[in-house]
């Protein structure tokens, strides 16, 4: 007598577990739950991306310090006051540049003829 009202407890209450734990996973299938994990997904996904964008930010500006210090190119307050933040080139470097820039170009010619 009581080894049947122990499996029949035993059966009762795993049919109880399973019936609520298949309840549960119905209720996360559900298109509105479907819609809400998405939403909260796509969500983490761009607080992610803009985490990552700010490291990005960040790191390409730690980058362009070490290089500015490294080619000897000092922030002014007047270039610091620019919308890009971009520095400029001192001027006798600019111009030497601009100059090998004109030279090198006008020596070099390409003609398509003389290769035949």
């Amino acid at each position: 007598m009581f080894r049947r009202a122990f499996w029949f407890t035993a059966g009762a209450a795993a049919g109880v577990w399973a019936t609520t734990k298949v309840n549960r996973q119905l209720k996360k299938l559900t298109p509105e739950s479907l819609a809400a994990q998405a939403a909260d997904k796509a969500l983490e996904a761009g607080h992610r991306l803009k985490d990552f964008a700010l490291d990005v930010k960040a790191g390409m500006s730690q980058r362009e310090d070490e290089l500015n210090d490294a080619l000897g190119l000092r922030r002014s307050d007047e270039d610091a006051a620019r919308p890009d933040n971009v520095t400029a080139l001192p001027g006798p470097r600019r111009l030497r540049a601009i100059q090998n820039d004109k030279t090198t170009h006008s020596k070099l010619s390409y003609n398509r003829n003389e290769d035949h």
